[in-house]
């Protein structure tokens, strides 16, 4: 079978799956899938940009992929007047001192010289620590105490929520240039446990910096790129179009939300896919293959490693922090104790491997396959554990098989992914 025959096979397979969830269960559920399907082979293309191309082990998927979601928040929020005037610029005032520190810090260390290099540049490291701490406290919380039940925050610049998506990216890109200038020379294996340090201390801001977010409170009620469905369902010309399908207004408006969701996901991920495929054929991407399989003699014929590293990095980055700002979108809401390994790191990982690293199509497959399975493996879980006790007698062993339909989905990961790398250890579409 030829590589294409293939492709359009599996990605057929797919299809069938989603249109058989419409037919045999429901549009709402096929559509969810659909969604998150697109959004998790955008990520899935980021993590295979990195580890495809270049060989970069990236655990820190999760804390890209959270600064999409607060990019959300910062761009289309409305700011909170009350809290800008009680704290606002001094909070601004405190994050100035504390990188005017870190920089005055760095200049000393570079401009002095000398047993005393050491001691001043401690000197200005604990003055400006306690200087920015007197002055941003004071400002955090003036704007934590304004009325902290449904705001306490500074809130964002309320501009369109698609324009969060690029900021996303950016956002993300921006922590990987500074990840990358100081953890890329690193070992594979120190690579991964810096990104996955500095994914969590992302988390932990996101929980506890109220100002910024309102923390573990979350940030409700986020603006949609797509109408609401009280409105649709107020419209009389979308009622009426509704009952000439058949359908009831309620579940017309919500299939008409989450296809409109689907046409802009979609848009994203092509133009993601091509330029990604346009890369990988260009000779930038033929360098990042040639200094993944063999670094040292890519060193050796004076291509610059660590700033092609570098580069892939903080594009791949950039991708997973846009998948996130598409994630909260869609979600409507920003809840930072969602945001976990096992999802946003693992399973993106598992997509990668089971669809083929190094493949852009075969990462895009990953993404829509194992999200299908994730989501479907409990209900059918639940259903395989209900014929099989069900001739049972009420008892332990009973109880825990059905105790057990909840731990389906992590067996069910594991075995698909043992299956492909023992039949397919390259993925179902391998790199060619």
């Amino acid at each position: 079978m030829n590589d294409t025959l293939r492709a359009t096979g599996l990605f057929a397979l797919v299809a069938l799956l989603i249109l058989g969830t419409g037919i045999f269960q429901s549009w709402n559920s096929a559509l969810l899938i659909l969604n998150m399907g697109l959004v998790s082979a955008l990520m899935a293309l980021g993590v295979n940009l990195q580890w495809g191309f270049a060989g970069l082990f990236n655990v820190g998927v999760m804390g890209f992929v959270a600064l999409g979601g607060l990019a959300v928040v910062l761009t289309s929020m409305p700011p909170v007047g009350a809290a800008w005037a009680a704290g606002g610029l001094r909070v601004l005032a405190g994050l100035a001192l504390g990188i005017a520190t870190i920089v005055g810090a760095v200049f000393a260390w570079k401009r002095v010289s000398g047993r005393a290099r050491g001691w001043i540049v401690a000197a200005v490291l604990i003055v400006g620590f306690f200087v920015f701490r007197t002055v941003f406290d004071a400002g955090v919380e003036a704007v934590e105490a304004v009325d902290a039940a449904t705001s306490g925050y500074l809130g964002g610049l309320g501009l369109p929520v698609l324009l969060a998506w690029p900021v996303g990216g950016l956002l993300a890109a921006g922590a990987a240039w500074i990840i990358g200038k100081t953890a890329l020379g690193l070992r594979s294996d120190y690579l991964a446990i810096a990104t996955l340090g500095i994914a969590e201390i992302v988390i932990a801001i996101l929980k506890n910096e109220d100002w910024l977010a309102r923390g573990v409170k979350n940030v409700n009620g986020l603006p949609r790129p797509v109408p609401y469905e009280v409105d649709l369902q107020a419209d009389p010309a979308f009622t009426e179009r509704a009952a000439g399908l058949g359908l009831d207004p309620t579940t017309a408006s919500t299939l008409y939300v989450k296809l409109g969701y689907s046409i802009l996901f979609a848009i994203v991920l092509i133009a993601v896919l091509v330029l990604a495929q346009l890369a990988l054929k260009s000779p930038w991407g033929r360098m990042m293959r040639a200094i993944r399989d063999n670094e040292t003699a890519a060193r050796a014929m004076g291509k610059d490693v660590t700033g092609r590293h570098l580069q892939v990095f903080i594009l791949g980055s950039a991708i997973c922090g846009i998948a996130g700002a598409m994630m909260t979108t869609l979600d409507g809401q920003l809840t930072p104790t969602s945001y976990q390994p096992l999802r946003y790191t693992f399973l993106i990982w598992v997509m990668v491997i089971v669809g083929g690293s190094g493949n852009n199509l075969g990462a895009v497959l990953g993404g829509f396959f194992i999200w299908f399975a994730w989501v479907q493996v409990e209900p059918l879980g639940q259903m395989l554990m209900g014929l099989v006790t069900a001739g049972m007698s009420e008892g332990a062993l009973k109880a825990h098989l059905i105790d057990s339909v909840q731990h389906m989905r992590l067996l069910t990961m594991g075995v698909i992914l043992l299956l492909v790398l023992r039949f397919s250890p390259r993925g179902l579409l391998p790199e060619r």
